[in-house]
């Protein structure tokens, strides 16, 4: 014991000596660093961002103080916030290489095996490859391809049919639209889709919630992995949760590999399969090289898979939200559609350029409420610079969308909800009337399934809003607007009526 605890000391009195002398670094001579909260040997400024505010709205606030781009040591971790879009592009746009890094973490390993996966992955041969290969498999349901648009009406016609079971009736939407963006997702990724009450979907929301309540969160066992000895609930529900995960997506990858055809590529783990097949049979070694390995193939698909789910559901329900909240912009998006679209057929993806405030307001669901309020870290690969300012090698830079969203030098009035912003004198939609809108990142390191979240959040819109008045229940209150910061800024829950509209009572829903 005594010679434990000697150990531990001389262990504590090193992480402060070498703490200190990374500040001073940091601190003295020519080179000009951004400012910095203060900051305590070993725990850094942790004392300095204790709050009751969530981290985008700490962040934000500190700007008052310390600029739009400032500093602080998370433990050992020399941090960098960026609140500005200069700054914020010159990160993800114009450097984009150089802080292409990810920083790794306690949970951040265990979600994808030790970063095999492309969301936490680091900037490595690996990673462009998987990303490619990646991008190049979900091309076959792309922008503008009959396939994706099919997939996602199907599923917006069976959200309808559902949606009328439940008309006048309060009910929580979440299961069910969770279950919509699931089966587009399923679609791609394995050829499946779930029915309602499905075990394995009722398993698969359990384990998503369970992710999302403990991952990435910068948690004290992030900053001080040693702490992970010590016993962890959250730690223990990631665990718990990644085991579930794991063991289904093991169970479409051996179903997928025993029906396999090399000459039918049907979904995004049949390409996975193929080209690790293809790799080995040309060398051996050159599948691990690139990290072509059962663990690579797994993660990728968990990673699509989760992102997918997690975030466009988590946009549709913003919407919700805010269409209660304002019931005059969901009359609006109505009357649009029944002028532009009718009644004889359904919305469809090439209706999206004609659709302008319906597309103003989804953009707008997307700069109020951005899914990721703070981008996923970046690490600067090597010495270089923002603006200014000096960045050392191994820096963690964090983008504040938050602030670039609710930025009062790039929007007039940005904390209220005002679709008619992204629109021009015409009533036309603009592309984007600040370069400081950047919902799914930007760069190298952007969101990868941009392209398809855009699609899926427009037509079930569309669909949805082309049928249904939506409400807020007799006696309850409107819809929080401030949210749980986690993973992905999460609603709460909420409950809703449904309404069919008058015209619609005699067509069939489905149709």
């Amino acid at each position: 014991m005594i010679v434990w605890l000697g150990g531990a000391l001389l262990l504590s009195i090193g992480l402060i000596l070498f703490s200190i002398w990374r500040w001073g670094l940091r601190s003295h001579g020519s080179v000009k660093y951004p400012k910095s909260l203060p900051s305590l040997p070993v725990i850094g400024s942790l004392l300095h961002l204790g709050s009751h505010l969530p981290p985008h709205i700490l962040f934000c606030n500190l700007q008052e103080k310390y600029g739009s781009l400032y500093s602080f040591m998370m433990g050992s971790h020399y941090v960098v916030v960026v609140n500005n879009h200069e700054d914020a592009r010159e990160v993800l746009l114009k450097k984009g290489k150089t802080f292409a890094g990810r920083p790794r973490t306690v949970t951040t390993d265990i979600l994808t095996r030790d970063s095999k996966d492309i969301a936490f992955a680091d900037y490595s041969p690996t990673w462009k490859f998987h990303r490619k290969l990646v991008h190049s498999a979900l091309g076959m349901f792309g922008e503008g391809t009959i396939a994706i648009e099919q997939i996602v009406s199907r599923e917006a016609a069976s959200l309808c049919h559902t949606l009328t079971t439940f008309q006048t009736v309060p009910f929580d939407v979440t299961p069910e639209l969770t279950r919509a963006i699931t089966n587009v997702v399923c679609s791609l990724c394995f050829s499946t889709r779930y029915s309602r009450g499905d075990e394995e979907f009722e398993s698969m929301l359990r384990y998503s919630q369970g992710i999302v309540d403990t991952v990435a969160k910068d948690s004290l066992v992030d900053i001080f992995p040693w702490l992970q000895i010590f016993p962890n609930k959250d730690l223990d529900l990631l665990r718990k949760s990644v085991a579930i995960r794991d063991h289904l997506l093991q169970k479409k990858l051996r179903e997928h590999e025993a029906a396999f055809c090399s000459e039918t590529v049907n979904d995004l783990l049949d390409a996975l399969i193929k080209a690790k097949l293809s790799m080995e049979n040309n060398n051996s070694n050159i599948s691990k090289d690139v990290g072509l390995t059962e663990d690579h193939i797994l993660m990728t698909v968990g990673d699509i898979f989760g992102a997918g789910v997690e975030t466009t559901s988590t946009v549709l329900k913003w919407a919700l939200v805010y269409l209660l909240h304002y019931p005059e912009v969901q009359k609006k998006i109505q009357e649009e559609l029944d002028v532009k679209v009718g009644f004889g057929r359904h919305p469809q993806l090439s209706d999206r350029k004609m659709l302008h405030y319906l597309e103003a307001t989804i953009a707008e669901v997307l700069r109020i409420r951005p899914v990721s309020p703070l981008l996923i870290p970046h690490v600067a690969l090597k010495d270089t610079s923002i603006g200014e300012y000096t960045i050392p090698k191994e820096a963690r830079v964090v983008v504040n969308l938050w602030s670039l969203h609710h930025d009062e030098k790039e929007w007039v009035n940005p904390g209220d909800f005002n679709p008619d912003r992204f629109l021009d004198e015409n009533g036309r939609r603009v592309r984007s009337p600040s370069h400081s809108y950047l919902p799914f990142g930007a760069g190298i390191r952007v969101c990868l399934g941009e392209a398809l979240a855009k699609m899926e959040i427009f037509l079930f819109l569309s669909w949805i809003l082309q049928r249904f008045t939506l409400q807020v229940p007799d006696g309850d209150p409107l819809p929080d607007l401030e949210g749980k910061f986690g993973v992905v800024l999460q609603v709460k829950p909420f409950r809703m009526t449904v309404k069919l509209r008058d015209v619609w009572k005699d067509i069939d829903i489905t149709t």
